[in-house]
């Protein structure tokens, strides 16, 4: 049996707990207004830190910082990698259509996304279950084409809108996707992005199972 461990860390940070490994996405903490941690220095444990694009909510700088600590692997597209590896640390550098391995029992897949900067999504598939990170998006007619390749269990989805897809636009990547289960995140972190989750959850109706955290809550997925 499979099982992941995923915790909203606010806005599109979250940590996923495997038997394999800790893999962190997005890691913004300094900031972050609804980050559940004091700082960076309250990550224990992490293997591998994704981080999709350098936009300062995103968590680069944080990245930076867990990894020099924990001795985490640095994860991304292959120019904020090299980036990453001039501040000293280890780092897979990969780009959109390419799957990397970075620790045992631990893929990394990168997909696309279309936002101000070079940006890129993840699916990080470990102990068998594929998780999607939207990274930062609009919705795209080829989100059809990662659910086929990567049949997902769960998606992490933008819906606060302004900078991103909102409530419908997330509702409709759900059905190109087609994964199990949903869980909203990158709204209600400032005023811009103000979303009510539920309506989220309504527009979706029955095409995959809604989960709506709170910042530091996590939700137990078993396959």
């Amino acid at each position: 049996m499979a099982s992941v461990r995923i915790t909203w860390l606010g806005h599109a940070a979250f940590r996923l707990e495997s038997a394999n490994a800790v893999v962190l996405l997005d890691p913004f903490i300094t900031g972050n207004p609804r980050s559940p941690l004091r700082s960076p220095a309250d990550i224990e444990r992490a293997d591998i830190v994704c981080v999709s694009h350098e936009h300062g909510d995103h968590g680069f700088d944080d990245a930076i910082e867990i990894c020099r600590r924990t001795g985490a692997t640095f994860v991304s597209f292959f120019d904020l990698a090299q980036k990453a590896q001039a501040r000293g640390v280890a780092v897979v550098g990969g780009n959109v259509g390419g799957t990397v391995p970075v620790v045992k029992g631990v893929q990394i897949s990168f997909t696309l996304a279309f936002h101000a900067v070079p940006v890129v999504g993840f699916v990080v598939h470990l102990n068998g279950l594929h998780i999607y990170h939207a990274g930062d998006t609009c919705l795209f007619s080829d989100m059809r084409l990662i659910g086929e390749k990567f049949p997902l269990d769960v998606a992490l989805l933008h819906i606060g809108g302004y900078f991103t897809m909102d409530p419908a636009d997330a509702a409709r990547a759900v059905e190109l996707l087609r994964p199990k289960v949903v869980i909203p995140m990158h709204y209600g972190t400032f005023p811009p992005i103000e979303q009510d989750p539920q309506e989220f959850a309504r527009l979706v109706g029955d095409r995959a199972r809604v989960v709506i955290l709170e910042p530091g809550q996590s939700f137990e997925y078993t396959q």
